[in-house]
């Protein structure tokens, strides 16, 4: 085996997108990336447009959203209910994966395994897109990977406000 230069650095994996503090508590607030942060207005405005019925142009708008922001957590979320609402599971799920992983990918960076609240606004998105990811994974008869989901959201929020117990219970009967 070929000795390591001195100058080579070791491999490490990059620093996710997306990240997360600790706040005084000990709980975990996620902090999006500054680009997601920038196109905050432009969340309010799709969301004006999905309030009067303009599925197509919401949609376009946060293609374009994404296209300049690709770990944009919200815009993910909100392409995922789109998705839901016009009933295509398969396009809901990676809309959601894709925001699931991005969120994921930052607990797994700091080991963080609870203390993900829902009360925290920074937090929401991401655990909706997982709700919503889990939901259209057992829709996709994907059970077992959507009880992992919805088991992770309780561990990261027992208190439970997106009521996934009882998705859980249901899909284990």
């Amino acid at each position: 085996m070929p000795k390591r230069r001195e100058n080579q650095r070791r491999f490490t994996k990059p620093k996710p997108a997306v990240g997360l503090k600790e706040l005084s508590d000990g709980n975990w607030e996620f902090v999006h990336p500054k680009c997601a942060e920038e196109r905050a207005d432009d969340i309010e405005d799709v969301e004006q447009m999905l309030a009067m019925g303009e599925f197509d142009v919401a949609r376009d708008e946060l293609r374009w959203l994404l296209s300049e922001c690709s770990e944009f957590i919200t815009a993910h979320k909100m392409l995922g209910e789109i998705a839901m609402g016009d009933e295509d599971l398969k396009l809901a799920r990676a809309h959601f994966g894709y925001a699931y992983h991005a969120g994921n990918l930052a607990l797994e960076h700091a080991s963080v395994a609870a203390g993900l609240l829902y009360d925290l606004p920074a937090n929401r998105d991401f655990l909706e897109a997982a709700k919503g990811l889990a939901w259209s994974l057992q829709q996709l008869n994907k059970v077992d990977e959507a009880l992992r989901i919805a088991e992770q959201l309780v561990q990261l929020d027992p208190s439970d406000p997106l009521d996934v117990k009882s998705w859980i219970t249901d899909w284990k009967a």
